[in-house]
C-alpha cells in the first residue's frame, strides 16, 4: 500500500455512497423484461432515452456525417490525425449557436470563450483546478448531485459547505441561507471562492427563480467571489416557470463586461438534453480571459475527439432538427412527468413541485419508521432489495431531511415504468397492511390487558365485599 499515492488510496472519492452502491446492486441484478423479469430497475440514473428515435433519424438522412464525408468527399484521414485542443472551429460555433438556442435566443454566447471538455464531469473539476486551490471551499446548495463529492474534490482538494434549504419553502435558496453557509466556512477556517448551483436543479428538477439568481448575483458582488452555473439540464425544461439563464440575468442587470460577468462561468454539456453521455462532450463558458486560457490548457488532459466534433458539428449546424428536437423532446418529457407523479400520487406518495430535469424528488416521509437517517437508509435498502428498484436516498444528496428520494424517469420505456410503479405499490400496501395488523394486534392486546384489568378489580371488589360483610 505504501508504493501507491494518497490519491489512489484515500476514500474520499464518493463510491461508497448509497448512491452508487445502488448502481453496483443493479449492475449485479439488472432487469430485463424478458430474460431477467425480477432484476432491479434502474432508476437511480439520470439519462434521457426518451427522443434517441429522432436523432437516429437524422443520422439516416445524413450518411456524410457519420461516414465522415464533406460533400461526398472521405474526411477521415483529416480527423484521424492530430488536432489543436482548442477544438474544431465548426464545433465551437455550433454549440455555441445551439446554447444560444437552448435559452430563446435570449442570450449570445462568443465561440472564443467556449473551452471542450470531455463532459461536464471534466468541466466542473477544471474550473475548481482554476478557480480554487487545495484547502479553499465552494458553497453547494442542499440537496446537489451526490457526484459533486467526487467531482469537485477528490483531485482538486476543494472543500464543500453546504448552502442548507429545507422543504418549507421548496429548497429555495435564500439571502439567509447564503450568509449562513459563509460563515459556517470561516468557522471552519475556509476560504471561499465561489458558489456552485445546478440549474435546473439536480436532484429537485426545479428551474432556479429570477429572485434567487439576483440574490447569487449580489451575493458573489459582495463577498468578490466566483458562481459556477451548471446549466447541463436547460433543455430539460418541459413546463412553466420556464429556464432562466444566469447569463439573462447578468444582462438584465447591466453587468456584462464587468468585473462580476468575468467570475460568472457555465458549464454545459450535451449529455442530457441530447442523451449523449457517452459521447463525453461538455463545455465551459467564461467572460474571463484567463479563465479560458487555463481550462483550455487543462483540457489536453480530456478532449472530445475530433470525429465526434464533426458528427455533433453536422447535426447542431441543422436548425430545423435543433428547432424540432428540442420542442418535441420536451414534450416526451413532460407526458413521462405526468406518468411517474400521477402513479405515485395514486399509491399514495407525493412529489415536490417540479417543471425540469429527468427526475423527480420524491417524499417517501410517511414511510419512514422514525424520523432519522438511519430510517431512510433502512427503507432504502428495502426498496433496492425487495422492491428491486434503484433510487437515490435524499442523505446521499446531502438532504437536511431524512425521508426524501431522487427517482428518475427517462431512462426506461413506458413498460419497465408501469413495472416500477406495480412493484412499489406493492411494497406500500404491503407496508400499509402491516401496519394495520400491527395496530390491530396492539389495539387487541390493549383490549385483553384492559379486561384482564376489570376481571381482577371486579375480584378484589367482590373480596372486599365480601370480608365487609
Amino acid at each position: 500500500m505504501g508504493l501507491l499515492s494518497r490519491n489512489a488510496t484515500c476514500n474520499t472519492h464518493g463510491q461508497d455512497s448509497s448512491y452508487f452502491l445502488g448502481w453496483e446492486e443493479y449492475e449485479k441484478n439488472p432487469y430485463d423484461e424478458i430474460n431477467n423479469p425480477d432484476g432491479i430497475i434502474q432508476m437511480g440514473l439520470a439519462e434521457n432515452q426518451l427522443s434517441f428515435d429522432l436523432i437516429e433519424s437524422w443520422l439516416a438522412k445524413n450518411p456524410d456525417a457519420t461516414n465522415f464525408k464533406r460533400e461526398g468527399q472521405s474526411i477521415f484521414r483529416g480527423l484521424a490525425l492530430f488536432q489543436d485542443y482548442h477544438g474544431l472551429p465548426s464545433f465551437k460555433n455550433a454549440m455555441a449557436d445551439f446554447m444560444s438556442e437552448n435559452r430563446g435566443n435570449r442570450v449570445s454566447f462568443d465561440p472564443k470563450n467556449l473551452v471542450l471538455t470531455a463532459g461536464a464531469t471534466s468541466a466542473n473539476e477544471t474550473l475548481m483546478f482554476c478557480l480554487a486551490d487545495s484547502g479553499d471551499a465552494f458553497l453547494l446548495p442542499t440537496p446537489y448531485y451526490p457526484g459533486f463529492d467526487r467531482d469537485l474534490k477528490w483531485r482538486t482538494g476543494v472543500e464543500i459547505v453546504p448552502i442548507k434549504s429545507t422543504s418549507a419553502n421548496g429548497f429555495r435558496i435564500t439571502k439567509s441561507s447564503l450568509q449562513e453557509a459563509y460563515e459556517q466556512a470561516q468557522k471552519l477556517n475556509l476560504k471561499v471562492k465561489g458558489v456552485l448551483i445546478t440549474n435546473p436543479s439536480n436532484p429537485l428538477g426545479t428551474t432556479t427563480t429570477r429572485t434567487e439568481l439576483n440574490h447569487l448575483l449580489d451575493f458573489i458582488s459582495c463577498k468578490n467571489i466566483h458562481l459556477i452555473s451548471d446549466e447541463i439540464y436547460s433543455g430539460t425544461v418541459f413546463t412553466s416557470p420556464g429556464f432562466i439563464s444566469v447569463m439573462e440575468v447578468l444582462k438584465e442587470k447591466n453587468l456584462e463586461n464587468t468585473n462580476v460577468s468575468k467570475r460568472v462561468h457555465i458549464v454545459y454539456s450535451l449529455s442530457k438534453d441530447l442523451g449523449l453521455p457517452g459521447f463525453r462532450v461538455g463545455v465551459i463558458y467564461s467572460n474571463d480571459d484567463i479563465v479560458v486560457a487555463a481550462a483550455t490548457k487543462m483540457s489536453s488532459f480530456g478532449l472530445v475527439s475530433s470525429q465526434t466534433q464533426y458528427l455533433l458539428s453536422s447535426l447542431l449546424s441543422d436548425k430545423n432538427f435543433t428547432a424540432n428536437y428540442l420542442k418535441e423532446n420536451k414534450i416526451r418529457l413532460k407526458i413521462r412527468h405526468k406518468k411517474l407523479v400521477s402513479g405515485l400520487e395514486a399509491i399514495g406518495i407525493e412529489c415536490l413541485k417540479s417543471n425540469a430535469g429527468l427526475f423527480c424528488w420524491v417524499d417517501m416521509r410517511h414511510l419512514l419508521r422514525s424520523n432519522t437517517f438511519e430510517a431512510e437508509i433502512e427503507l432504502w435498502k428495502k426498496i433496492v432489495y425487495e422492491v428491486k428498484l434503484n433510487i437515490s436516498p435524499g442523505s446521499s444528496c446531502h438532504c437536511n431531511e431524512p425521508g426524501w428520494f431522487r427517482v428518475c424517469f427517462a431512462n426506461m420505456n413506458e413498460e419497465t415504468i408501469n413495472v416500477a410503479l406495480n412493484r412499489l405499490k406493492m411494497f406500500v400496501h404491503g407496508m400499509s397492511s402491516t401496519t394495520r395488523s400491527q395496530s390491530e394486534h396492539q389495539r387487541l392486546k390493549s383490549l385483553r390487558k384492559m379486561k384482564m384489568s376489570n376481571w381482577v378489580f371486579r375480584l378484589s371488589f367482590h373480596d372486599r365485599e365480601f370480608d365487609e360483610r
